[in-house]
């Protein structure tokens, strides 16, 4: 996939004489104006202030006005975006960012800058940086058949101007890391959104080869239905049972920091999900072309790392099938033998992902990793729990629990953390095979948690489930996360401090 057409960069001084297409200051909803936003209201005669204290213009967050031709700036446009009346939290700073990023793209303006000193404060102007690229680039996205950018708006260029010279080069840095996170993400939404007949295994392992092709630091193994058999990878391949579509494990791997042990992350790669024998309802069944999203969220943040030459060892592994009905289908009471040689019976074909995600889980533990996560659109039981915001978070290890919950709070790409307990897990007894697929209608996603551990006892594991998270069904569109959490998790694992 192509770069992202979206410039960035950083400079420092006023940006009264500065010309640009689209000039952006942030704006609370009283005064007095802070000091960057002073400076301009004076350039403008007053203006700014004039327009909150009559009201027109309240300062809520994330509220926007826009002004054209603003007479005493050299800028062609000002739009006034709201910080709300108290200093913005750092999730209050994402969301008016982003409204900023939406309204600045639905404009015909070609470059853009955004005032970034009264946001700054006494926040790391990397980290800033990097998030306010991402969502830039995030929200100049929108999908269409044929275009490998899937980009929008006419926005090329956006520049963050700040007051002090030496935050130009921390600026720098953090705006090329968040644009190639933006790329990853991008790159993720656009695979999701393809159609099931165009996103097929096949296609995914396509991608994974021509992303090794751009960045030559990165190794691509394909292994075939085949060379699965042989590693007897029986859950994987019972999934795979009913479609003429050949399922593959795709395994890429990246080494900046060859000397550490890996991150291993595992995405779910059914490219298409009807549920098997157990057929899923027609409603939204077009949507389970979504169920690729795992898949698609590794593979964006494999884009990210490799462009952002981040001095990381990280590996990911993608089992990508099809799951379709047929005459060759597995059936409910089926009984397979899973790569780790436990025995599963399959009550349920629809809770397929479990399987051809535990048969990676094995594979895994021969990179002697450092920790595997796995991401994947996982239960509807997830949505039902969490709806849209966060992701279900599940790990046996408290530390990584914790980090990574700390780097969705950082990224605003949230998770919650539900437990892995016992008694749960009591629930996948079988009496006909060592585990059940399914652990009844009660904790769907925490049973679900429950059967992959049972794959991970070899390594510090977490499991991600994005079915709530990883797209949008009105208007319908994946979402790229969890991307902006993963990456802020490896940034963290580089420097600890967020400042990476």
């Amino acid at each position: 996939m192509p770069d992202h057409a979206l410039e960035f960069s950083a400079r420092a001084g006023s940006v009264i004489p500065f010309k640009t297409d689209c000039l952006t200051v942030p704006v609370p909803g009283k005064l007095p104006l802070p000091t960057a936003a002073a400076a301009v209201d004076a350039a403008l005669g007053g203006q700014i202030s004039a327009l909150v204290t009559a009201g027109d213009f309240t300062g809520a967050l994330g509220a926007a006005l826009m002004l054209h031709q603003p007479a005493g700036l050299a800028a062609s446009r000002l739009l006034l975006i709201g910080t709300g009346k108290e200093p913005p939290m750092p999730r209050d700073v994402l969301n008016l960012i982003a409204a900023a990023a939406r309204a600045v793209l639905g404009t015909p303006a070609k470059s853009a800058a955004l005032l970034v000193t009264d946001l700054l404060g006494e926040r790391e102007p990397t980290a800033f940086a990097r998030q306010a690229a991402r969502l830039f680039c995030e929200a100049g996205y929108k999908y269409r058949p044929g275009d490998d950018n899937g980009k929008r708006g006419k926005l090329a260029r956006l520049t963050l101007v700040c007051e002090e010279r030496s935050q130009v080069r921390t600026l720098t840095r953090g705006l090329e890391l968040g644009a190639a996170i933006g790329k990853g993400i991008n790159s993720a939404r656009r695979l999701g959104d393809l159609p099931g007949n165009v996103c097929t295994p096949g296609y995914l392992a396509e991608q994974a080869r021509e992303l090794g092709k751009r960045h030559p630091g990165v190794s691509v193994r394909v292994l075939d239905e085949k060379q699965m058999a042989k590693l007897k990878m029986g859950a994987l391949l019972s999934v795979t049972a009913g479609t003429v579509q050949p399922a593959y494990l795709i395994t890429l791997e990246y080494r900046g920091a060859a000397a550490q042990a890996p991150v291993v992350l595992v995405g779910k790669g059914v490219t298409f999900d009807s549920g098997g024998i157990s057929l899923k309802p027609g409603a939204k069944m077009d949507e389970m072309k979504y169920d690729m999203c795992g898949a698609a969220s590794v593979l964006g943040v494999m884009e990210a790392v490799a462009a952002a030459a981040l001095p990381l060892h990280l590996v990911c592994l993608i089992p990508t099938v099809e799951n379709l009905p047929s005459g060759t289908a597995t059936k409910p009471g089926d009984v397979v033998t899973s790569m780790s040689g436990k025995t599963i019976e399959i009550l349920n074909t629809d809770a397929e992902g479990r399987l051809i995600l535990c048969d990676a889980l094995t594979y895994a533990a021969r990179y002697k990793p450092a920790v595997v996560i796995d991401i994947a659109t996982l239960t509807g039981a997830c949505v039902v729990a969490l709806g849209k915001q966060a992701s279900g978070l599940f790990s046996p290890n408290d530390t990584l629990a914790a980090e990574l919950l700390a780097a969705g709070e950082a990224s605003g790409d949230r998770a919650w953390r539900l437990p892995l307990w016992k008694e749960y897990d009591e629930q996948l007894k079988s009496n006909f095979a060592d585990i059940a697929n399914i652990g009844g209608p009660e904790a769907g996603s925490i049973t679900a948690g429950c059967f992959l551990a049972r794959f991970t006892k070899d390594y510090t594991w977490a499991h991600l489930d994005i079915a709530g998270t990883a797209w949008n069904s009105g208007p319908k569109g994946a979402t790229g996360r969890p991307i902006p959490l993963l990456m802020e998790y490896l940034l963290g694992r580089i420097d600890p401090a967020g400042n990476a």
